[in-house]
């Protein structure tokens, strides 16, 4: 690729104002840049947004903000709205009770706190006490609680933090008993989990950005794997794992539940597939075993069984199973198969009082079966709706088990299982303001353009007629492996109440059908994706849910790249997009914190075959004079997973090509990333933004 310095002072930011028949947007400066791609010469004028500490850019991106909240703001039923968001966000939010050594821990929402409290209890039924309040980090609510780790006896809690939603983490450590933060401080850990072993914790991280002001955008190299001892400074920390040779690979460690065995775990360039080797601890080894030394298959250890490792695999089996191998002869062939692999998609494995709970998914809705370690089938889990199950780990002497239980129109609740008489009871149960029981879930399965059938839920309100005009909101992601089974969205709730309709559509790219399933929408078969989502509208207008003129559509992310994708492919099919955080510039997205990662799914433009497909699709490069729908993109200033220099790219190209007459515009959230963290006030003053929106562009008025 050929490169062109950028003299940004030699330009004026705004050269004039681009008027459609209503809106004046900001007209960005454009340079003369050019990139060759295998004979493709590709422009680039917006190439300066990348510059994201530049006064440039923030100068465009307030100039946007004002454009945009402008709109907003003469939306009449705007704080109306924010007003019934607030009240029904207003409930307490429970996490799932765990115990770590003598102590139960669980996180509480009181209702509009920014973030969920820490608390700590002697017993389930004792008077609970506040453990750590991220409230406290921060006036705004913009620093939270990011993870957290205990000491086997539970006497020690590591925590990470993250800041204004950035994936940068910062680990400190508490004294349990006491309440008291201690002097450890861990900088510059990302994509990181914390293990406890002896007087201390594993942790990885980067090494800071070498240029200034390059912190949220530079690219994330050279993962290391470091070991901090207790009550010692980070200068001193001990370097564990790195690789020189591979600068695209990043490491974790784990460790079982009695400390045996140490484990260390590498994923090379994004997704698909680990490596991992072991330490027996017992044997009093310091050099690692490999197990595994290929990046094929996906690999996660459950437990150890003596000393055997059980481990949960896709190798020879898409929908996963479980096996046992011998550290000592990992080969595959003496592996012992422990739980087969079944026509549904094994999610995961937790383990608890010496059993396994083994989550499936069928038809993108979770199956819970209880075996014993030897694979035995003892149970099966009554669910009470087509839904999204968590929790269920424990220690080996635990008798109990805690599992939560969430859908579109089911709230996060949360359930007590006995292991041995296999029995569930109720523990905790929201109370929200809202009608649940008028309101329904329903299944249908659609045919993509190539016959392939789709599963797609949908939601509404029971009796809503189908006569194609209904509200209707339409979301997918279609990536990474990532499935999306039913959830819960407080937000939702002010659409449903009003006579909108929530599509959700399980495209291929995602993991509902394993690993071909998700295969399927990658690389040169990334088209699969879009066309599936293409269909499900063409489902719903043609089943009379819906029409175009009543359709919007959501992703976030790699949705986001969903969004800008379709409505370039068939911008008249829907009215609102609402793309969110999304990966925009398919030819420089590698080029960017973690996105080299992103290889895996997408391909590279570095290679010939790959840039064409990318090329064709890509959102930034196929904006055109077409009749786009009412497009709201959102990002955030911190987003440093998908920088936001591909929202700022995107919507700066789309405003200038675009004359119709629907807004176009950038909603820029300040001190936010890619979603993680965000505090409740943020997320509810976003969500009332956006549902004005597209409520205002749908030409209905709220009436609740």
């Amino acid at each position: 690729m050929k490169r062109f310095s950028l003299f940004l002072t030699a330009f004026f930011l705004f050269t004039s104002l681009t008027y459609s028949q209503k809106f004046a947007y900001p007209q960005p400066k454009k340079i003369d840049q050019n990139d060759s791609y295998f004979g493709t010469t590709v422009a680039d004028p917006y190439r300066w947004m990348e510059d994201l500490d530049s006064k440039e850019v923030a100068e465009w991106v307030e100039a946007e903000n004002k454009v945009t909240f402008s709109y907003l703001e003469k939306i009449p039923f705007r704080t109306k709205l924010k007003e019934r968001l607030t009240k029904i966000w207003n409930y307490p939010k429970y996490g799932l009770p765990y115990k770590e050594g003598e102590q139960w821990f669980f996180s509480k929402n009181n209702g509009l706190q920014n973030q969920s409290v820490l608390y700590v209890q002697k017993s389930l039924d004792a008077q609970p006490e506040v453990l750590l309040d991220p409230n406290t980090f921060s006036s705004d609510g913009t620093i939270a609680l990011s993870g957290s780790s205990f000491t086997n006896d539970g006497k020690y809690l590591a925590y990470s933090i993250t800041r204004s939603g950035s994936d940068w983490r910062e680990i400190f450590v508490m004294d349990v008993n006491a309440k008291k933060k201690l002097s450890d401080s861990v900088n510059w850990a990302k994509f990181s989990g914390i293990t406890w072993h002896s007087d201390g914790f594993y942790y990885s991280a980067y090494d800071p950005p070498k240029v200034e002001g390059t912190t949220y955008s530079a690219k994330n190299e050279y993962h290391k794997v470091y070991y901090h001892t207790l009550g010692t400074s980070q200068t001193e920390d001990k370097l564990i794992h790195e690789d020189k040779e591979n600068a695209y690979r990043n490491f974790g460690i784990g460790i079982t539940e009695d400390e045996r065995f140490l484990i260390l775990s590498a994923s090379q360039k994004g997704s698909n597939g680990n490596a991992f080797s072991v330490r027996d601890l017992q044997k009093g080894e310091t050099e690692w075993n490999p197990i595994v030394t290929s990046f094929d298959d996906d690999f996660s250890v459950i437990d150890n069984v003596d000393a055997q490792l059980l481990c949960i695999t896709n190798k020879n089996a898409p929908n996963q199973r479980v096996v046992l191998i011998d550290p000592n002869h990992p080969e595959e062939k003496n592996w012992k198969e422990i739980i087969p692999e079944k026509k549904e998609v094994l999610s995961y494995v937790q383990t608890a009082g010496g059993k396994l709970i083994a989550v499936y998914m069928q038809d993108a809705s979770n199956r819970v079966y209880q075996y014993d370690y030897n694979g035995k089938l003892e149970n099966e889990i009554t669910l009470p709706t087509l839904c999204t199950v968590g929790g269920f780990g424990g220690k080996k002497e635990d008798t109990f088990v805690f599992y939560s239980v969430t859908s579109f129109v089911y709230p996060s609740t949360i359930f007590k299982y006995d292991l041995k008489t296999k029995e569930s009871t109720l523990f905790r149960s929201p109370e929200i303001d809202f009608s649940f029981t008028e309101y329904e879930t329903k299944q249908v399965f659609y045919k993509s353009n190539d016959g392939t059938k789709i599963p797609m839920f949908i939601t509404m309100k029971k009796g809503t007629k189908m006569n194609g005009n209904n509200p209707t909101f339409l979301y997918g992601y279609g990536g990474f492996n990532i499935s999306l089974t039913p959830s819960f969205s407080i937000a939702r709730l002010v659409w449903l109440e009003n006579g909108g309709i929530y599509a959700q559509a399980n495209m291929r790219g995602g993991g509902e059908y394993g690993e071909d399933w998700h295969q399927a929408g990658t690389k040169l078969k990334k088209q699969n994706v879009f066309d599936d989502f293409i269909s499900a509208a063409e489902y719903l207008i043609e089943e009379k849910y819906t029409s175009s003129s009543k359709l919007a559509i959501q992703g976030g992310s790699n949705g986001g790249l969903l969004v800008g994708a379709t409505i370039n492919q068939r911008p008249e099919l829907f009215k609102v997009a609402l793309p969110a955080v999304g990966v925009m510039d398919m030819l420089r997205f590698h080029k960017f914190t973690i996105g080299w990662a992103w290889v895996s799914d997408y391909g590279s433009s570095d290679d010939s075959a790959q840039f064409q497909a990318l090329y064709k699709y890509s959102p930034l490069h196929n904006i055109g004079n077409k009749n786009y729908p009412a497009t709201l993109v959102t990002t955030a200033d911190h987003d440093d997973r998908v920088v936001p220099s591909h929202s700022f790219k995107y919507i700066s190209t789309l405003q200038e090509k675009y004359s119709g007459d629907n807004p176009v515009m950038i909603r820029v959230q300040t001190k936010a990333g890619h979603g993680a963290g965000k505090p409740t006030s943020i997320q509810i003053e976003e969500a009332a933004d956006i549902f004005a929106f597209t409520f205002y562009n749908l030409n209905i008025v709220p009436v609740k």
